[in-house]
């Protein structure tokens, strides 16, 4: 897709189903192991893991092909910037151009279909997504994240998607080394129920601050890795979001803990959901507040996706 086919792939969708859990399904499989730095994205260079990974996207696309939904799925790279390549000893690889063209394969595999699959380049913040203390300036983020948002661009991705931010100043910089590409993008918060980001900046006040400092400016927001309840509850907060919230964002990749970031962060024990609840809690979100992007994030597996799909095509 070009910039300008991909926003109107966007603008047109009435639904676009988003993927399920890829990194944390990977984890709980005992047969392959997570690189400590890079997590799944050497995957791509093992036989054995390629599989694995493989297995799951096709897993996705099959839901979306059944239900004839857009379909985004995401390049397995959020942890794809080059102090964590460097670190994993992988500088002698294109890593991100590499796994983008594994995701072009497969959706390319799946005849006419292919057309409804956009592939979106993965990125995300530099430090622990749920700890905003070790979150970059601005100016440092900009610098930081230039080069990996280049190389996905470079690469051919349809968008770039900037997920699991837990601050405003480092998704600022983020912000600007995406737009600089001249590739769509997506901005990724994680909320608290209060209507905040996990720093506590309001949501209305994030959206406003990131729309007036880069140009152009994200083609719209989401959240992800949020319980659709919390994020029900931050969209619609008296205070700290707005209707300019609830325009600029425009869906919700949900976990399946009701939990607050805090608790989810290094937790062992997986929380999960029936498929079902999630599928209605998640599809509702369409016609309760006009969300566009809907898919799962940790908690959810192929099950939760085809539930969430029977709903949004009903």
């Amino acid at each position: 897709m070009t910039p300008t086919s991909f926003q109107i792939f966007y603008e047109r969708s009435a639904s676009i189903l988003g993927e399920g859990a890829i990194i944390e399904r990977l984890r709980r499989n005992g047969d392959v192991e997570l690189d400590p730095h890079i997590v799944n994205s050497a995957f791509i260079y093992d036989e054995s893991k390629r599989k694995s990974l493989a297995a799951i996207y096709r897993q996705y696309l099959d839901i979306g092909r059944q239900f004839d939904l857009p379909l985004i799925l995401s390049t397995p790279t959020w942890r794809a910037s080059r102090e964590r390549i460097s670190n994993a000893g992988c500088d002698d690889k294109n890593v991100n151009g590499d796994n983008f063209r594994f995701l072009d394969q497969l959706r390319n595999q799946c005849g006419t279909y292919a057309k409804k699959v956009a592939v979106g380049g993965l990125l995300s913040c530099r430090g622990d997504a749920f700890n905003p203390g070790e979150a970059l300036s601005a100016q440092r983020a900009r610098s930081f994240h230039a080069w990996q948002a280049e190389r996905l661009a470079q690469a051919g991705v349809d968008f770039l998607l900037a997920a699991t931010l837990p601050a405003l100043s480092e998704a600022v910089g983020l912000s600007a080394a995406l737009s600089d590409t001249g590739v769509p993008y997506i901005i990724s918060f994680v909320v608290r129920p209060e209507g905040t980001l996990i720093d506590g900046t309001p949501l209305k006040a994030a959206i406003q601050q990131i729309d007036a400092a880069v140009s152009p400016k994200p083609l719209a927001y989401i959240v992800n890795c949020t319980h659709a309840s919390i994020f029900r509850a931050a969209l619609l907060h008296e205070v700290n979001s707005s209707p300019l919230v609830r325009k600029r964002i425009g869906g919700l990749l949900a976990n399946t803990a009701a939990l607050k970031p805090e608790e989810l962060d290094e937790r062992e024990n997986l929380v999960t959901e029936a498929p079902v609840t999630f599928g209605q809690a998640v599809g509702d979100l369409k016609n309760d507040l006009g969300m566009k992007i809907l898919g799962g994030c940790c908690g959810t597996d192929d099950r939760h996706i085809r539930q969430l799909a029977k709903r949004l095509v009903k």
